[in-house]
């Protein structure tokens, strides 16, 4: 074998291999039914449920929004729903999908989009809570208008770190930064939350802009209802989500973003970022030391 074919097979060992030491895509969702893992939470007479549950729409009016969680409780995976935000002018309302555990001292992985008037961009905040400490936003303007189709909306939570993605871009990453002296969600397990609610008070320029209840009502719609994460609803199953290695997302590949998905982030930051905790000072006279971890400084 002479020393070119010798390279080339050298460079399709090292693609194949060593990809795997690079982040990846998580896993894709399966089409499922809304009642195969989720239950309404509240205001159930506000839910409607369309080709037999494939599709989900919640309702708000005047008199109440409404909500839907999950059946169990999950410690790590990958948790995605599809979703079309409720349209025309929606200054006031807040759609959101989220995880989070109990108690006072919950962790809690949100996102959050918030109304506008028309015409006007949709935001995307995102939060991130530990030990019941928040106060991490980060606010995007969303590069497509998601109230005409349905886009990809997932959190990928491991060990290591917590990516929120927009369909397959990374939109915020948190890393696991226990050895700097920050909380990470590790031994809580969460339950999946989504609910369509009035927040005038502050959602839309602070609370300026207040919900038109004449455009009533908002529907926020839904698909997709897949979840792929470990279930940690018995102490018994916790401890076994603990352990690491056993799934695909405790892989060598997703300890960490690849290049390419940096690059992507980095995009959105520069290009779509409103607002974001890190650089705050009037909030954080010192960089929260997490931020220099995720490289968001």
């Amino acid at each position: 074998m002479g020393s070119s074919e010798k390279w080339f097979i050298a460079m399709i060992l090292c693609g194949l291999l060593c990809g795997l030491a690079i982040g990846a895509l998580p896993k894709s969702p399966v089409d499922v039914s809304f009642e195969r893992n989720y239950v309404p939470s509240w205001s159930s007479d506000h839910i409607k449920y369309i080709n037999g549950g494939s599709e989900v729409q919640l309702v708000l009016d005047k008199y109440s929004g409404t909500g839907f969680q999950s059946k169990g409780s999950y410690l790590f995976g990958h948790f995605s729903m599809r979703m079309k935000m409720v349209g025309g002018d929606s200054a006031g309302v807040v759609t959101a999908f989220y995880l989070s555990s109990q108690g006072l001292e919950h962790d809690e992985i949100d996102f959050e989009f918030l109304g506008n008037r028309t015409g006007q961009p949709y935001i995307v905040q995102t939060n991130v809570f530990t030990g019941g400490k928040g106060d991490r936003e980060h606010r995007i303007y969303l590069w497509f208008d998601p109230t005409k189709d349905y886009h990809s909306y997932s959190v990928l939570w491991n060990m290591y770190q917590i990516v929120f993605f927009v369909d397959d871009v990374p939109i915020r990453i948190f890393k696991n930064s226990k050895d700097i002296g920050v909380k990470f969600p590790f031994n809580q397990p969460m339950k999946i939350y989504s609910s369509l609610w009035n927040a005038d008070d502050w959602a839309t320029r602070g609370g300026l802009e207040k919900t038109d209840w004449s455009k009533a009502p908002f529907i926020a719609s839904y698909t997709s209802f897949h979840i792929d994460g470990c279930d940690a609803s018995t102490p018994q199953s916790t401890q076994v989500c603990s352990t690491r290695g056993k799934t695909w997302w405790d892989q060598k590949a997703f300890e960490d973003l690849d290049g390419l998905q940096y690059r992507k982030l980095a995009g959105v930051r520069q290009k779509f970022t409103i607002y974001n905790y890190c650089t705050d000072r009037s909030r954080y006279a010192t960089v929260p030391p997490e931020c220099v971890r995720d490289k968001d400084v």
